[in-house]
């Protein structure tokens, strides 16, 4: 069955969510803000849910259609074929948004929409009343200006849930951003990679499973295996062909940090991310980070003195760093912060820039270019 999909994404990565598919050889592909769409069936969703490193979520998209009243919410609702995805059992979780709509009320649209899917599923299973005691089917309405969306979302948590990261210490950057902020760097697995603040280790991480092509869905469930219309021998058969196509290439990603409590944690995630054997961790701070290599990447997430009142302290800290960087022979730095005085702490204007979302917290990721190879 071809559905139109959506791979859903942090405000400015729709780029890097879109190039990843390209690679995964989808076309036809439409960027809009927060999401790309394609068409795609069943084992696009289960490719795209175990190799998508920098989506948010992976959904069905039901029906769009202008409604600007309850009664044309509900047929345009009803009109959807849901009891072709959904059995008689099926668990209906709807979820809703509204943005510059005339239906402004979310729990009223939920309701709505609920009713109307009840109703559809009346015209195949004949019954009055459904147990939904089954798998899970995520329904969302979302309406902006008029125009509403339906999706199911065949993800269940989001795509940032890798299933290694336990701890994460304070200030965590999400599985997803990490996994963008490296690819936007461009990095390879033979040039030399640091992050000499590396917190619970989340960006060394990804590097290390893009590095050994290690697919990052490759270790949890979906809400979508559950589903009857995804045979599961094809989860199983693409986990099996994710899992034949790491690759054996050796390299070595250096982190360290200040606290050594986050370098065990650090230690812990990437254990259970299966790449401990590429990540070399020490307690160390960064202003005694140095290394005689040429011409290596640092990819890093500093503190950025927003929730502590560490404003000053971090600016001494940028200072510092820009010191330390700046000895490097030939190094390429990609630093984000939310911290809006960072390149005058840091000593240097960044060589390019990009708007980012850590959460809902606005940064920019500064890319300082040495000697790339």
């Amino acid at each position: 069955m071809d559905f139109t999909l959506i791979a859903t994404s942090t405000f400015g990565l729709e780029s890097v969510v879109a190039k990843e598919l390209k690679e995964l050889g989808y076309e036809d592909l439409k960027i809009e803000n927060g999401r790309v769409t394609f068409t795609g069936d069943e084992m696009d969703i289960v490719t795209c849910n175990l190799w998508l490193r920098c989506a948010d979520r992976v959904l069905i998209k039901m029906a769009e259609f202008k409604a600007e009243s309850f009664e044309e919410l509900f047929q345009g609702t009803l009109k959807v074929k849901w009891e072709d995805i959904m059995p008689q059992d099926a668990y209906m979780h709807v979820t809703g948004k509204s943005i510059k709509s005339k239906l402004h009320s979310v729990p009223d649209c939920q309701g709505i929409v609920k009713k109307a899917v009840v109703e559809a599923m009346k015209r195949k299973y004949k019954l009055e009343k459904f147990t939904e005691y089954g798998a899970e089917y995520k329904i969302e309405v979302g309406i902006l200006k008029d125009i509403v969306t339906l999706t199911l979302d065949t993800s269940g948590e989001g795509l940032h849930k890798r299933g290694y990261r336990e701890n994460s210490g304070g200030a965590p950057i999400k599985e997803t951003l990490a996994a963008a902020m490296v690819l936007l760097s461009k990095w390879k697995p033979e040039v030399q990679l640091a992050d000499p603040m590396c917190g619970s280790g989340t960006i060394a991480i990804e590097a290390a499973l893009i590095g050994k092509n290690i697919a990052p869905g490759l270790k949890r469930r979906f809400v979508s295996e559950d589903w009857d219309i995804i045979p599961k021998d094809l989860w199983s058969d693409l986990r099996k062909h994710a899992r034949n196509s790491i690759n054996d290439k050796e390299f070595s990603i250096l982190c360290s940090d200040i606290d050594g409590w986050v370098i065990k944690t650090a230690k812990a995630n990437a254990k259970k991310a299966g790449v401990e054997n590429y990540i070399y961790f020490q307690n160390l701070p960064v202003k005694e980070f140095s290394s005689k290599k040429k011409g290596g990447f640092i990819i890093t997430n500093p503190p950025y003195g927003e929730r502590l009142g560490e404003g000053k302290e971090v600016e001494r800290l940028y200072k510092e760093i820009g010191r330390v960087f700046k000895a490097l022979d030939g190094w390429s730095y990609f630093i984000i912060t939310a911290h809006e005085n960072f390149e005058d702490c840091f000593g240097r204007k960044s060589d390019k820039n990009r708007k980012l979302y850590n959460g809902k917290l606005k940064c920019y990721y500064y890319q300082y270019f040495g000697d790339r190879k």
